[in-house]
């Protein structure tokens, strides 16, 4: 087996395992979301996670202030980074999972679409019809009229176009803005926003709730940096579909904590999704016609600046094209 094999071999290992990480943090979330409403489980989430970013803080070398270089575009991401975390943490509480994470892998489509104004991209007919591909998908999982729509279903689709709102901007900013700005300021907006709105959910936590958020920030911590070391151990084309197995995680963990049994829509519906994303990033690879990389570029994970998960530096990306 030849390095660069190796080095493909264990970012895909790492990346299974992160992503398996991150499902495992959904199952806490759903399980909170039963008791709690997602502010009062993102405020605490946050806090816990405070220590995590003081001690990341601690360790970047770079002589800067904490002022964006883009005001703008780093509030955009912001509120994107708000509104993916309420809307992702109400998806879980009320979905499930299988269905949740079908519409969430929609990311990397939106990602697709929004890199036309925000990067310049230029997207052929072969990328629209993946995208188009992708939104039948989210349609066959979610079918519109034949069952009752759920607030959680648009909370889903929130999250996953803000999810890719909050990726596209780092990926246009993500070399002139620091790292801990873009951890930053994401985490303190959720911390205030979530305080203000805690008064009006608040809802006593028993010990053992108290303990599971804790473990929800640190988990989130550890299976952001497993996928950091992944995308730094193997090629992006390699590592960004190994998201998809968390259908497989979620199928299984539905089946046996909450008695959930994923229909032939939603495996259908997630096979389609699945399908065109992959299209998109093998479009991306193989094409040599994107000049920016936006889906293979962007970690398809979506942000709810609940804990870092951003890399202290950014680092140039494998993906890119000069």
């Amino acid at each position: 087996m030849t390095e660069t094999a190796k080095s493909n071999l264990k970012g895909a290992l790492l990346s299974l395992l992160a992503y398996g990480i991150f499902s495992t943090h959904d199952v806490f979330i759903k399980t909170l979301g039963a008791y709690y409403a997602p502010f009062q489980i993102i405020f605490f989430s946050v806090l816990l996670s405070l220590p995590l970013l003081m001690f990341m803080l601690m360790r970047d070398e770079t002589k800067a202030n904490l002022i964006p270089v883009h005001p703008w575009w780093s509030a955009l991401r912001t509120g994107s980074v708000l509104i993916t975390g309420s809307s992702a943490f109400y998806a879980f509480s009320t979905l499930p999972l299988a269905q949740t994470y079908a519409i969430l892998f929609a990311a990397p489509l939106v990602i697709t679409v929004l890199s036309i104004p925000i990067l310049g991209e230029r997207v052929g007919l072969f990328r629209w019809a993946a995208v188009l591909i992708g939104l039948v998908g989210v349609i066959v999982v979610i079918r519109p009229g034949a069952v009752p729509l759920e607030l959680g279903h648009f909370a889903a689709m929130a999250a996953a176009f803000f999810g890719a709102l909050a990726s596209i901007v780092v990926r246009k900013i993500g070399r002139e803005e620091r790292s801990a700005v873009l951890l930053l300021y994401p985490l303190m907006a959720n911390f205030v926003v979530m305080a203000c709105i805690l008064p009006f959910v608040y809802v006593p936590m028993p010990f053992a709730h108290f303990g599971m958020v804790a473990i929800v920030a640190v988990l989130a911590f550890i299976a952001g940096l497993v996928v950091i070391a992944a995308y730094k151990a193997g090629d992006a084309a390699i590592v960004a579909p190994m998201q998809y197995s968390q259908i497989i995680w979620a199928a299984a963990y539905g089946a046996l904590i909450f008695g959930e049994y994923p229909d032939t829509y939603t495996f259908a519906g997630a096979g389609i999704i699945i399908l065109s994303g992959l299209v998109v990033v093998l479009r991306e690879t193989l094409s040599g016609k994107s000049i920016n990389m936006p889906v293979l570029s962007s970690r398809p994970r979506p942000e709810t600046g609940a804990s870092p998960r951003q890399p202290l530096k950014v680092r140039p990306r494998s993906g890119d094209l000069q």
